[in-house]
């Protein structure tokens, strides 16, 4: 005996909603058939009890899948009967598993909005490439045209002490310009001459200057001379300030022994 009884189901909703689906689908399985060869109301009916008894048997999302097929089905060979063919079904779905359309509904508005958050990082991490791209081949170009003055090919860090500039070579070609930088105040002016890297502390204080930070240090004397990030917009006691991307940069591109020329 049947699970479902046609005649418990609303005969405006269910019983023509699945035999409306089973006649679509009957008719799409042979789309060149004669009036004469279409099935009957009574075959129609016996198949949409077939079809609720199947709906029965299925799990939640195997039930789901099945309506997708149908209206697939519907899509491929009857597309301006979609919307019918789909609220039929749904109400025929709903009757037998509450709630499955909304759940459904809502977990493909769910992925929905995840692959548009998933396509806008996309997006954005395109067009912030595609920024870094171009701020890389302005900082070569502002490279190639850099006055280096005085300072020689086989430097590693060159500073300008009188132009307020410092910038990293590689083989005598300029390779980075940090954005600014300042040096000692009068009284506590950093030394000029040729000297190289003797230290690097990246979690550098200064206990001469009450445990002040010094992050990302490159020493280049034996009296405390040295790279580090802090302010720019204030002289040092000596030491060479640079903000905070130049400081990372330096840190991760000198090493101990690289030679510093500073005029």
């Amino acid at each position: 005996m049947s699970k479902f009884s046609l005649r418990k189901l609303s005969a405006t909703v269910a019983a023509p909603a699945v035999a409306g689906v089973m006649a679509l689908s009957t008719i799409a399985g042979a789309p060149a058939a004669s009036a004469q060869q279409l099935p009957s109301l009574d075959q129609l009916t016996a198949q949409a009890q077939q079809q609720l008894d199947n709906f029965h048997g299925q799990t939640r999302d195997q039930a789901w899948q099945t309506r997708n097929d149908i209206l697939d089905q519907a899509e491929k060979y009857t597309p301006e009967l979609v919307p019918n063919v789909q609220s039929a079904v749904d109400s025929a779905l709903e009757f037998l598993f509450p709630g499955l359309v909304a759940q459904k509904n809502e977990e493909a508005r769910q992925a929905r909005e995840a692959a548009e958050r998933a396509h806008a990082q996309q997006i954005a991490e395109e067009k912030a490439k595609a920024e870094e791209a171009a701020r890389r081949a302005e900082e070569q170009r502002r490279a190639n045209q850099f006055d280096r003055g005085s300072c020689p090919a086989d430097a590693k860090i060159c500073v300008d002490l009188d132009g307020r500039r410092t910038w990293l070579q590689e083989g005598g070609d300029v390779s980075y310009i940090s954005p600014s930088m300042s040096a000692g105040m009068v009284g506590e002016e950093t030394p000029r001459g040729t000297f190289h890297v003797n230290r690097k502390v990246k979690d550098e204080i200064s206990r001469e200057f009450n445990n002040a930070p010094m992050p990302y240090s490159i020493y280049f004397t034996n009296n405390g001379h040295a790279f580090h990030l802090d302010n720019t917009n204030v002289d040092s006691n000596g030491c060479v300030h640079l903000p905070y991307d130049a400081a990372v940069r330096y840190w991760n591109d000198v090493q101990i022994g690289d030679k510093v020329y500073i005029y």
